[in-house]
């Protein structure tokens, strides 16, 4: 038998003690050009994070990638999240590997605050984590994770939800399987038997729903961390200094005697004891070490990168496009217009794309590794790459539909656009409008980076800034175009209701390539 090999696996290694911040734009309160994810974890294993507190970041807190397995996460918060509204944004503590441990979290305006994604293999437990003011449900958001256990979770306002989530997600289907809600509270729960696979609620608090196995429900249950049972059973005693669990100083009983109701009375007056004060407390419950032997970053230095060499400059001689002395030969490619999916299964078939996003995911059909991808490029013998905008957004327009969304819940890859969101009002994908006089930077970003690359190693990039698709033929091309009235605030004056030929065609080219029109012309130069 051979000892597997895991490539890049990098084991015993933590973040802690530190408060991570991201810097936004105070102008926009959905701003999205500043950091998505605080902590990433890839290729890891007997890995933590413990006592950091998260502020403004748009897509995770934390994020363990299906390659993480025996990891804790403890003790830290997020808070101010700065984003859209949707999907794909404010994940706040997200797992996708296995054997992981999210203990003692506090999130607020998190979209799925504590999520299980893709097929995570489990056993995956979140023990003693609140969020308040929560915007979308806990539990499950893709297809079948197994093993879950969502351990006295407290979800204000929103919903814990192990189900089918049909169509949405992309298709998520069965989100969670074989998995348990153990004495939580949200202001509803779901839970549900999927096929061959059962999902179980005990001591639950909420508005119920589904078909699985439910007992005890509105009832205080022992004990009371099931995660905490199960560890003492198998370590034994060991387990009891690491259950750091919020008392309970009380008992709920309908008919106390005299002296035990005038006692509950005197200790009304003071707040219940809070989860948050209880992760603050974690820095003298469990002090963090600061003095060691470690060499600290000033001590190992830091290399300077040696600036990459250029080839040649490109010129036309006579006609033809050369580098140096040499003739450009060799195919061209374009990036895809629409269509495509962040499913495992699509990804082997991904094309390359510039300016294609994924939040927390890189590699092929994701987010792509630009380094990377010009060096296929050049095995291929693809010397130039044709790159337009995509068509719209978003993946569900990828339907043809024309209808406007009712919210959000937008699927990826996102195909970046040229132009910012305004972070006001609500364009037909459901997220905010477009301000068509701002420009996406990160968009641009992506193509002078790869411009660099190109003249690295001798290719072309060939940049379409208007895109002749968005404005004639199929009328589901020009739902969220960002020049259309009801997707920006500029006021581009174009008729609205779009007018549809026969409800369905699209006919604005010669409208759009009008420079004499005085209200589109200062936005064509803008």
């Amino acid at each position: 038998m051979a000892r597997g090999i895991w490539p890049g696996l990098i084991t015993q290694v933590g973040v802690e003690s530190l408060r991570l911040e991201s810097t936004t734009d105070s102008d926009n309160s959905k701003d999205e050009n500043h950091r998505w994810v605080a902590i990433d974890l890839e290729n890891a294993q007997d890995a933590w994070v413990r006592q950091v507190a998260f502020r403004h970041f748009a897509g995770s807190a934390v994020l363990a990638h299906a390659t993480v397995r025996r990891l804790t996460v403890e003790d830290c918060k997020s808070t101010e999240p700065v984003s859209e509204i949707g999907n794909e944004r404010r994940n706040t503590f997200y797992t996708l590997g296995s054997q992981t441990l999210f203990q003692r979290l506090y999130a607020e305006h998190g979209y799925h605050d504590f999520a299980v994604g893709y097929c995570a293999a489990g056993p995956n437990a979140f023990v003693q984590c609140e969020a308040e003011q929560a915007l979308s449900f806990s539990g499950g958001i893709d297809s079948w994770a197994s093993g879950v256990l969502f351990d006295i979770i407290k979800e204000y306002g929103q919903a814990l939800r192990f189900g089918n989530r049909e169509q949405d997600g992309q298709g998520a289907g069965w989100a969670v399987a074989n998995s348990v809600l153990w004495q939580c509270t949200a202001a509803r729960v779901d839970c549900y038997q999927p096929p061959t696979a059962q999902n179980w609620a005990f001591g639950t608090w909420a508005q119920f729903g589904g078909n699985g196995y439910w007992d005890q429900s509105n009832e205080n249950i022992t004990p009371r961390s099931l995660y905490y049972a199960q560890l003492t059973e198998r370590v034994g005693d060991a387990a009891k200094a690491r259950a750091v669990l919020l008392p309970v100083p009380t008992e709920a009983s309908s008919s106390p005697k005299v002296a035990v109701a005038q006692e509950l009375t005197r200790l009304s007056v003071t707040p219940a004891p809070t989860l948050t004060a209880l992760i603050d407390a974690a820095a003298s419950r469990q002090p963090i070490p600061t003095q060691n032997s470690a060499p600290t970053i000033d001590k190992l230095g830091i290399k300077t990168p040696t600036a990459p060499a250029s080839a040649p400059a490109m010129r036309v001689v006579r006609g033809v496009v050369v580098r140096g002395e040499a003739l450009m030969l060799g195919q061209r490619q374009e990036v895809p217009w629409w269509n495509g999916s962040a499913r495992p299964y699509f990804l082997p078939q991904a094309k390359p794309h510039v300016t294609r996003f994924v939040p927390g995911f890189t590699g092929r059909g994701l987010t792509d590794d630009l380094a990377s991808m010009t060096d296929s490029l050049r095995l291929r013998n693809v010397v130039a790459l044709s790159h337009n905008y995509g068509l719209w957004y978003e993946r569900r327009r990828d339907d043809h539909e024309r209808i406007q969304r009712m919210d959000g819940e937008v699927w990826a890859p996102f195909y970046e656009l040229p132009f910012a969101r305004s972070g006001q009002g609500q364009a037909w994908d459901g997220l905010s409008k477009y301000d068509l006089t701002k420009y996406n930077k990160w968009y641009w970003s992506r193509l002078a980076q790869f411009a660099d690359l190109a003249d690295q190693k001798s290719l072309v990039l060939l940049n379409e800034h208007y895109f002749q698709h968005n404005i004639i033929e199929a009328g589901a091309h020009y739902a969220d175009f960002p020049w259309r009235p009801v997707n920006n605030i500029n006021n581009t004056g174009f008729p609205e209701p779009a007018p549809y030929a026969g409800d369905k065609r699209i006919f604005m080219a010669e409208q759009f390539y009008d420079v004499t029109d005085a209200t589109r012309r200062p936005l064509h130069r803008a």
